[in-house]
């Protein structure tokens, strides 16, 4: 049975011109689960689809003859909100259903005269929303179902009472769905305690279809890494990448080497204004910079689409952020390649990782200037990199897919910062 009949024409037609064929195994369990006014727990790895798997439900139980807010998606950034929003207003066309967006450090005034044209759905932060609640300016009789969004991370910024009181100001028949891509213990006993007899649906990694991801590192003394991630922005294309350091500090000095060695980047930090944030992104997702920088508070809830690469600069904690850092670019379906630069402890660490989650490693090194899996005394062909340059090229290939290899082998058979 194709799940995808339930849904209206509008819905249809918006999910065959996003190209997507068989929904994902959280977006079918959510569809074949989860019914009108059901509460539900759902917890699922980064680019699986979740937003579509509880939008979807909610948005063809709607009606546009109800003039006032049906459906209330709360996330825990202002980054992520118009994420939502955006996905909400894609699905949305041609069902005469309207939305509005409240968001925190943005004009409140604005705000509240998109309220006056009674939009069926918002999509907004904690604390914004219950601002305006307080105000009595957001009416919530026929607020039917409550989102709240990356679970975990509203609850470890302190906004687990904003929340509470946006709830409780609604009719307790209401659905309320808690959703994650990293689901703590704390947020489930939370989501628990919030729902009543609630669905649970849990995907794992392991229960996903074979990945499209190719995994590669690079042995790098510490004090040579930025020269190393240069070459990687220099010599690989295309690319859109991002790139994940630990910490806003070290975020700070690695990014302002790279920029003095004139490597186009822009950068996300924690401590980013609204208007440095919005500025940034809107360059990375119009490819006005191939990479960005960030950490991984300041990357909380980002979606962007068309990654092509993710680079750990720095090594993540552990296996479960590794993953979660690198389900950045391949997602939906699509291919992708993460690239991680090493010292030689840490190289270590990551091979008992990639064992323990089955992950097929493989090693590159910078050789003559160039990415290659040769060594400096050993010619071998290099499979997984396409370089930026204009050499006659061996037989190179970008660190993407093994589909993408083969076709390409059928085709050509001043003061430095401190």
């Amino acid at each position: 049975m194709n799940v995808m009949t339930q849904f209206p024409e509008y819905i249809n037609k918006a999910w065959a011109k996003a190209g997507f064929g068989e929904p994902t195994p959280v977006q079918k369990q959510v569809f074949e689960s989860v019914h009108d006014r059901q509460d539900a727990i759902i917890e699922s790895p980064t680019g699986t689809g979740k937003t579509l798997a509880y939008l979807l439900p909610v948005l063809k139980n709607m009606t546009s003859d109800v003039q006032n807010a049906q459906l209330i998606v709360l996330a825990p950034t202002r980054e992520l909100a118009m994420q939502i929003y955006e996905v909400c207003q894609q699905y949305t066309e041609g069902s005469g259903l309207t939305g509005a967006t409240l968001i925190g450090g943005a004009n409140m005034q604005r705000q509240l005269d998109k309220l006056k044209k009674k939009p069926q759905y918002i999509v907004g932060t904690p604390g914004r929303v219950r601002e305006i609640l307080q105000m009595k300016k957001l009416k919530m009789q026929d607020v039917k179902t409550i989102v709240v969004d990356e679970a975990d991370s509203i609850l470890e910024s302190g906004l687990k009472g904003e929340i509470e009181q946006i709830v409780k100001a609604t009719f307790k028949d209401r659905q309320l769905l808690f959703v994650s891509a990293t689901m703590t213990k704390k947020a489930e006993e939370w989501a628990k305690s919030s729902t009543n007899e609630a669905v649970i649906i849990k995907v794992k990694q392991d229960q996903l279809p074979k990945s499209n991801l190719l995994h590669f590192y690079m042995v790098s003394e510490l004090r040579d890494k930025v020269e190393t991630l240069r070459k990687i922005i220099k010599n690989i294309t295309p690319l859109k990448a991002i790139v994940f350091v630990n910490g806003s500090s070290r975020l700070d000095e690695v990014a302002a080497k790279l920029e003095y060695r004139g490597a186009a980047i822009g950068v996300l930090a924690g401590n980013s204004t609204k208007e440095e944030r919005q500025k940034v992104m809107r360059e990375f997702r119009k490819d006005a910079v191939p990479v960005l920088m960030t950490t991984d508070v300041a990357a909380r809830g980002l979606d962007i689409s068309d990654v092509t690469h993710v680079i750990h600069f720095d090594q993540p904690d552990d296996d479960q952020l590794y993953i979660h850092r690198s389900g950045r670019t391949g997602r939906m379906g699509k291919e992708g390649a993460v690239i991680s630069l090493v010292t030689k402890t840490e190289e270590t660490i990551l091979k008992k990782w990639a064992a323990k989650l089955n992950l097929p490693l493989q090693k590159r090194s910078i050789v003559a200037g160039e990415i290659s899996n040769r060594t400096a005394n050993k010619n071998s062909e290099s499979k997984g990199i396409k370089q930026k340059n204009n050499r006659p090229q061996t037989k190179t290939a970008p660190m993407k897919s093994a589909a993408y290899n083969n076709k390409r082998r059928e085709k050509n058979d001043g003061k430095k910062p401190n």
